[in-house]
């Protein structure tokens, strides 16, 4: 799911299949979550809170905050553990120390025309809604079959990786719209060249 106000596809991303991993696709092609207000849209459009959450409290420590949480999840997802040891056991030292705060607290409240809605009991705080994003780290570290479908995209010079929940667990971009259609177009543009040589 994307953002209606975004244009570029790379602006933000909601399709890797977890949340961690959709913060991850923040650092690519370029730094998503450089200031307050992309941090909210972030945090809004990944379901962290509901729509109509005030996040105004937010502020400059919050996006520096998720991005450390972003590269020690890089960290780990991407094995970085095979190379060298050190900085992933920080990392998951980090992510454990995360996922222990208590994520915000829901509530269910009656709209005007009857329908229950989500609603947070409060403002929630940087670390309820960091823990959020690292408990979901933790759980897809930790479970065996979800770690087997993290994918890396094949598309070309693309870093990010995603949950490959696909029939056959055939997918092979992170994006078929962005890096998919990217193969496609030089597919036929190979093709064309060969044909006219």
């Amino acid at each position: 799911m994307a953002l209606a106000a975004a244009t570029d596809p790379y602006e933000l991303r909601f399709d890797a299949g977890r949340i961690c991993l959709d913060l991850l696709a923040t650092a690519y092609p370029s730094e998503r979550l450089d200031g307050v207000d992309p941090l909210r849209a972030w945090i809004t459009g990944a379901g962290l809170v509901p729509a109509r959450t005030p996040l105004g409290h937010a502020d400059a420590s919050w996006p520096v905050r998720f991005r450390e949480l972003r590269d020690d999840i890089g960290w780990l997802v991407r094995d970085s553990a095979a190379a060298d040891p050190a900085p992933c056991a920080s990392a998951l030292g980090r992510v454990n120390e995360t996922a222990y705060a208590a994520p915000p607290v829901p509530r269910a409240v009656r709209e005007r025309d009857g329908t229950l809605v989500r609603e947070l009991a409060g403002a929630p705080a940087c670390a309820a809604l960091l823990a959020v994003v690292a408990r979901d780290a933790v759980e897809l570290l930790t479970d065996p079959v979800a770690r087997a479908a993290v994918r890396q995209c094949e598309g070309d010079n693309c870093p990010l990786v995603y949950l490959d929940t696909s029939r056959g667990r055939r997918r092979r971009w992170c994006s078929s719209e962005v890096c998919g259609n990217r193969e496609r177009v030089a597919r036929h543009r190979r093709r064309a060249a060969l044909a006219r040589a």
